[in-house]
C-alpha cells in the first residue's frame, strides 16, 4: 500500500478546513451555541494548523536554504523555526 501524494495530503485537509469554515459561518448565521460554535471553530484550526505542519515537513529540504543565504524561495534556519512557531 502506497503513502497518498503529500501535495494532496495538504489539499484534502485545506478542503476539510474551507467546509469546516462554512459550517462555522452557517452556524453563526443561525445562532448556534457558543460551545457549538468554539468546537467547530477549533476543529478548523486544528485541520489548518495541520496542513502548515504537513507542508513544512514534507518540503524541509526545498524550505531550508544551504550555502547560508536565501535564494528567492529558501528560508534560513530561524526562519523555518519562526514558521513552526507560528503554528504552534
Amino acid at each position: 500500500m502506497s503513502q497518498a501524494d503529500p501535495r494532496q495530503q495538504v489539499l484534502n485537509r485545506l478542503r476539510r478546513a474551507r467546509g469546516q469554515l462554512n459550517a462555522v459561518i452557517d452556524m453563526v448565521e443561525q445562532e448556534r451555541s457558543c460551545k457549538d460554535i468554539v468546537t467547530q471553530l477549533a476543529a478548523v484550526s486544528k485541520a489548518l494548523d495541520r496542513a502548515g505542519f504537513k507542508i513544512i515537513s514534507e518540503n524541509i529540504q526545498e524550505c531550508v536554504v544551504r550555502d547560508g543565504g536565501p535564494d528567492e524561495d529558501g528560508v534560513t534556519l530561524d526562519e523555518l523555526e519562526r514558521l513552526f512557531l507560528s503554528l504552534a
